[in-house]
């Protein structure tokens, strides 16, 4: 059953509940320096946001100052958690014992964070939790299992596990536009375009190639090999990508030839960063690392 919101369609992606897998992770928090190309880490600042045995994962800022992510309580029911840098302090946006929350991110019209939801079942659907902490509300009841995704014109790219997996863009309730198969989990609009872009399956010994489809005109680019090993990454801008390997982070503009180090993060307790979010108006990367 379909549920309106934002004035206009929004559809969601399709997961394996294997995508949730997870261990011990803490959230780390990196100043840096500059813009765009010109960005520099300030790895000597770097400091643990989170520092639990639990999971902490999946950050996405929401807006110039707040951060939301995944967080396991003791029992291992995953929470939506809201992170201002202002006042420093955390606030649950979830708190369920029934269901668990992955994957949050806010919605282009930003009255919502989204959030693909483990029920009681097993069943795996997007949910949408009011930014005024009203109660949360199913998206659609008839689509699951749901897994990664990303927002384009109030309406979301999907990672859809079939056979084969899919990669596909809801126009419509009916109107899917197919985009590719053998994917990885990284799917993010390119800023300031039309662009969906997304990591390619990656093979033993070769890295994942970041392509993109254009919503608009139906035009596909490859662009080129991502960093080995990882299957993670984010835009800064409209021309300049991030990725990591190891504690290794590094920046690639979308028409060079190379990657380029940013440098590396130290820690006894962490190890081998994944996700990332960057906040232009703090001056903050912030970045999942597993624990030893």
């Amino acid at each position: 059953m379909k549920k309106s919101f934002c004035f206009t369609f929004i559809s969601l992606l399709f997961g394996s509940i294997s995508a949730f897998a997870q261990g011990g992770s803490d959230l780390w928090v990196i100043n840096t320096n500059g813009k765009g190309g010109n960005l520099k880490l300030m790895t000597e600042s770097a400091h643990t946001l989170t520092d639990r045995p639990e999971y902490d994962n999946q950050p996405n800022f929401i807006n110039e100052y707040q951060l939301v992510f995944s967080a396991a309580d003791e029992n291992g029911n995953h929470d939506i958690i809201v992170y201002n840098f202002e006042s420093d302090k955390f606030t649950n946006l979830s708190k369920t014992s029934d269901r668990s929350e992955f994957s949050p991110s806010i919605t282009d019209c930003g009255m919502y964070i989204a959030a693909v939801v483990m029920e009681a079942d097993k069943k795996q659907r997007i949910w949408l939790y009011p930014t005024s902490f009203e109660p949360s509300e199913l998206l659609y009841d008839d689509i699951e299992p749901v897994g990664y995704y990303d927002w384009y014109d109030n309406k979301a790219a999907m990672f859809v596990l079939g056979e084969p997996n899919k990669l596909i863009y809801a126009r419509g309730r009916n109107d899917l536009i197919e985009i590719d198969s053998a994917i990885d989990r990284s799917i993010k609009k390119r800023p300031k375009t039309s662009e969906i872009t997304y990591l390619s399956q990656s093979s033993e010994g070769k890295a994942g190639i970041i392509k993109s489809y254009d919503i608009e005109n139906g035009n596909r680019e490859v662009y080129f090999a991502g960093v080995l090993g990882s299957q993670d990454f984010i835009w800064l801008d409209k021309r300049h990508l991030l990725m990591a390997s190891g504690n290794e982070i590094f920046i690639r503009k979308y028409n060079s030839p190379e990657w380029k180090s940013l440098g590396e993060i130290e820690s006894s307790t962490h190890e081998n960063i994944t996700r990332m979010a960057y906040s232009e108006d703090l001056n903050v990367l912030v970045v999942t690392m597993n624990r030893k």
